[in-house]
């Protein structure tokens, strides 16, 4: 299921389609048209503590596996269908926000910098819009920061830390000129870095999305300052 915001101001209830198996071209269609339209840039500092019952029109749901729960944003199965922000990033950003798995296999995800509207359509090696940056993949053996393809070879890794089962962890992600730097805690060198002498960035390249393939992972207290 799909759901198409046509803009993150307008708080009117989300239009809903139920995509059928056989209809590939038309789910294509249906992309283009559910895009993030006019999504207002963030220009001052934003925040996001997922205090409330509801998701909400704020941000764009590709697929099922998000919830909001006891204060927190849960996602659990959602098979690489991406929890889009409906709101631009700024070229220059840093994002910070908790993270944790219950799961001992980990595997806690985000998109940043992709287009705020694709996901995997059939449960494929998914091909992101953006850099994939990824604690604990593949059950827990290594940590990425990709770009466009986790499966590909243009990326950053690192396997000698494990993602602890309930462990809440901070993550703040910076990027300033071509130059992507992970924290994570209270580290004062970056966990990954990667250095791409042709930044994702612009159209196309503007959005966060919270991401999942099959493990129970949890996000709370999202900031999002310019830089």
């Amino acid at each position: 299921m799909i759901e198409c915001l046509s803009d993150a101001r307008d708080h009117s209830p989300p239009v809903r389609y139920v995509q059928a198996p056989p209809v590939r071209r038309a789910l294509l269609f249906l992309l283009t048209a559910c895009k993030v339209k006019d999504a207002p840039p963030i220009k001052e500092p934003y925040a996001d503590k997922f205090e409330r019952a509801d998701i909400g029109g704020g941000y764009l749901a590709t697929g099922d596996g998000y919830a909001i729960t006891n204060g927190a944003l849960n996602a659990k199965g959602a098979k690489n269908h991406p929890l889009w922000l409906a709101r631009r990033l700024p070229r220059d950003v840093r994002v910070e926000f908790d993270a944790w798995s219950t799961d001992r296999r980990g595997d806690i995800k985000i998109e940043i910098f992709g287009d705020g509207r694709s996901y995997d359509p059939d449960g494929g090696a998914y091909l992101a819009t953006g850099y994939e940056v990824v604690f604990g993949g593949w059950s827990n053996t290594k940590s990425i920061i990709a770009r466009l393809d986790e499966h590909g070879k243009d990326l950053v890794q690192r396997s000698d830390l494990k993602v602890a089962p309930d462990k809440k962890y901070h993550w703040r992600i910076e990027r300033k000129g071509r130059v992507i730097k992970w924290f994570v805690d209270d580290m004062t060198k970056p966990f990954l870095q990667y250095d791409d002498p042709q930044p994702l960035d612009g159209p196309g390249h503007e959005y966060l999305g919270f991401n999942n393939w099959e493990t129970d992972t949890w996000f709370d207290n999202l900031s999002i300052v310019p830089m």
